[in-house]
């Protein structure tokens, strides 16, 4: 199993969310986050100032899947969040040892 988290633009995550459903995933985690990575400090006028947006606002997505569906997930992700501009976010895929279903006890990839 894998657990493949993206960091993408908020305007991107419904359309990333449809990709993901369409591979036939049910399950995924979305927050809210801040953060920067390697693109420049943005700067937006506001107020008549011009406002440095040191980080800013992102959409981190977290996915739980068998090791098959690891290309599959990512090509949807990259598909549907790139735009091409600095800011399109990042992919990250981890190693899941296990995983347990606390209703029902059971484990590993039955339990996702």
């Amino acid at each position: 199993m894998l657990r493949i988290t993206c960091l993408i633009r908020p305007h991107r995550l419904e359309q990333v969310k449809s990709a993901i459903a369409s591979l036939g995933i049910t399950g995924l985690n979305v927050s809210d986050v801040r953060g920067v990575g390697n693109s420049h400090e943005k700067t937006t006028w506001f107020g008549g100032q011009e406002h440095v947006v040191a980080l800013p606002l992102k959409s981190k997505l977290e996915v739980v899947a068998s090791d098959d569906l690891k290309d599959a997930i990512i090509n949807a992700i990259i598909e549907n969040a790139r735009t091409g501009e600095d800011g399109d976010g990042k992919i990250f895929i981890e190693k899941v040892v296990d995983a347990v279903r606390i209703r029902t006890g059971e484990r590993g990839e039955s339990a996702v």
